[in-house]
């Protein structure tokens, strides 16, 4: 039996992890204060060894894009909850989401080679802060839905409560009345605002643009299974990712029964 205190522990301490180390993604992809960032140089000017970072490089981004997309579907849900109590699930698979991005930020191998890199300190300024606008677009964009249920702090916090838990209603608050996923516009943002493009650094920005892609074919599939015609409705209705583009120009094609 899951004691009702230690759950709630564990929520707390899942979200200082995440807190932590979404501080270091942001200094690793800004190039702030750590001695080894995403557009550091590279340990190698080898072919083999440019080959090998981005064997490394490769082989990071498909973990975290199979960590996180794989255990956030419902299927997989319904399998590791036979094993991991309901009221940590969420809890757990954000810890397990912490440590895929924390190799990346750990062992991460600089390619180098410069793709662009901006002269004009007025330029470079506005591009850092474009870049930590995507960050504070991507905080919003949680609140907005309920960043204590994202996170899990809401699932330990009603276990502790001895309440059961029950899912949200399907809202669109804010921009998400003009496009479907503010939240990957704020990724994408962050990912490719960079004053200085390496060649690593475009590997990554390039490998997430097309993860997040991907995402959200199988996010929308989940939404509409979950939500029906609610959702059907406004993915019709609303742009994905661009405001004033039609949802249909734009739609993933999913189904309420979830073919692809």
């Amino acid at each position: 039996m899951l004691n009702r205190l230690a759950a709630l522990a564990y929520g707390l301490f899942a979200y200082a992890l995440f807190l932590f180390t979404s501080v270091f993604a942001l200094c690793f992809l800004g190039n702030f204060w750590l001695k080894r960032t995403i557009d550091s140089a590279s340990r190698s000017t080898s072919v083999s060894g440019m080959l090998l970072a981005i064997l490394i490089d490769c082989g990071l981004l498909t973990l975290f894009a199979v960590q996180h997309s794989v255990m956030a579907r419902p299927w997989f849900k319904r399998w590791w909850t036979k094993y991991v109590p309901e009221p940590v699930e969420r809890s757990t698979y954000l810890v397990l989401s912490c440590v895929a991005l924390g190799l990346i930020v750990a062992l991460w191998e600089p390619i180098g080679g410069v793709i662009w890199h901006v002269q004009s300190p007025w330029l470079r300024t506005a591009t850092y802060a474009l870049y930590l606008s995507g960050w504070l677009i991507v905080v919003g964009s949680t609140l907005l839905i309920n960043h204590f249920d994202l996170f899990g702090l809401r699932q330990v916090w009603l276990f502790y409560q001895g309440r059961e838990y029950t899912g949200l209603p399907f809202r669109t608050p804010g921009p998400y009345r003009w496009i479907r996923h503010p939240l990957y516009v704020g990724w994408l943002t962050v990912f490719w605002a960079a004053p200085t493009m390496t060649v690593s650094h475009l590997l990554f920005a390039g490998g997430m643009f097309v993860y997040i892609l991907l995402a959200i074919r199988w996010e929308e599939r989940d939404l509409l299974a979950y939500h029906g015609q609610s959702y059907a409705r406004y993915r019709d209705e609303t742009p994905m990712l661009i405001p004033g583009l039609r949802g249909k120009a734009i739609n993933l094609k999913a189904d309420l029964s979830g073919n692809a």
